[in-house]
């Protein structure tokens, strides 16, 4: 099965974001043949952003999404919206990758399930 999480949140501030994060690692777990993509867009994009450091305690967003990468799902961001924000690609985790609307339309239309955060 083909999922698609798109995330639109701030990755910090509410949950909203590492649960879909949290939800991404468990829909590779219970279905590990399955694809997860993971579209960050608007403030979410900084969520891929290299070298995090948060609080003993807190979720970190950096980790959680190299987990969906070791899980071979993959990571993208909205080209747009880095830009506007002035991330650059060198400033981001390894393995994301900068994307389009028209990469997300098509991924949205063969996807098997589309969530949205």
């Amino acid at each position: 099965m083909e999922e698609l999480l798109i995330i639109n949140t701030a990755q910090y501030g509410d949950e909203r974001a590492s649960t879909a994060l949290r939800l991404a690692h468990a829909l590779h777990k219970n279905d590990p043949e399955g694809a997860v993509t993971v579209f960050l867009m608007a403030d979410a994009v900084t969520a891929a952003k290299a070298g995090q450091s948060t609080p003993e305690g807190y979720y970190n967003m950096e980790r959680m999404l190299k987990r969906v990468l070791a899980a071979k799902g993959r990571a993208l961001l909205c080209r747009t919206c880095m830009d506007a924000r002035g991330l650059k690609q060198a400033e981001i985790i390894e393995g994301a990758q900068r994307s389009t609307m028209d990469e997300l339309a098509e991924i949205a239309l063969a996807a098997d399930k589309v969530m949205v955060f």
